[in-house]
């Protein structure tokens, strides 16, 4: 049994922009296109990062405040309780079982909270050379057994592991998506682990986080109504 994710939350748009006039300029011209957006830490080193997601929610779409926290367990506790009273729908922690406890412990209403288990910029070379010991895929996994363990709602995972995530957990894992590329994109030399839409929603993502294909597009809002129409065909 699957998640019940409506289609059109499927597709969470990443504003990895300068600022947060940038951003909402993006977000006006996509309009009704997409109805999730990612905001991290590019916007977060910025001026007006949580007036951006709050106004955000004013305009009735739901946000993924994607920070990676790694901290001592209580101040990653406070951290996300203060974005679970500003309304965030999902927030990432990226540290061992205390953190990701403390950090389940604390979200309030309808936030959830995602564990990071192996960016997508990272391939078997780079774990190799960080001192893993083990797989990609087994990192990933070994991380998503002890996120929910934990009490976390979900993790963040390239399309390239899902499968063996839905095999384990196929009911409670909420499984974010990052380095989606529709086919006609390039690859870019910081994303290795990559998967296209259809391929990503057909391994078993609930939401796929896509920037710059439709962020650097001739036509944003074309590209992602693309996309919106590709997600929808692949559930189908």
């Amino acid at each position: 049994m699957r998640n019940a994710t409506p289609t059109q939350d499927r597709l969470i748009a990443a504003l990895d922009l300068p600022d947060a006039a940038a951003a909402r300029a993006l977000v006006a011209t996509l309009g009704d296109a997409v109805s999730f957006y990612k905001i991290g830490m590019e916007l977060c080193m910025a001026p007006g990062f949580f007036e951006l997601l709050d106004w955000l929610k004013h305009e009735q779409k739901k946000v993924f405040v994607d920070l990676k926290f790694f901290d001592i367990p209580e101040t990653v506790a406070r951290a996300i309780r203060n974005l679970s009273e500003r309304g965030a729908d999902f927030a990432t922690v990226h540290g061992n079982q205390s953190i990701m406890e403390a950090a389940a412990r604390a979200k309030l209403g309808h936030t959830k909270v995602l564990a990071v288990t192996a960016l997508t910029s990272l391939d078997q070379g780079d774990l190799d050379d960080l001192g893993f010991a083990c797989k990609v895929e087994e990192l990933v996994l070994s991380r998503a057994r002890r996120a929910l363990a934990a009490g976390c709602d979900g993790v963040v995972s390239s399309g390239l592991e899902v499968p063996r995530l839905r095999a384990e957990a196929p009911r409670e894992l909420i499984c974010v998506t990052p380095g989606i590329r529709p086919v006609e994109n390039r690859l870019e030399a910081d994303q290795k682990r990559i998967m296209t839409p259809t391929a990503a929603i057909k391994a078993g993502a609930d939401y796929l986080v896509i920037g710059r294909p439709i962020r650097d597009a001739a036509d944003p809002r074309a590209m992602a109504l693309a996309i919106q129409k590709e997600i929808a065909e692949a559930i189908a």
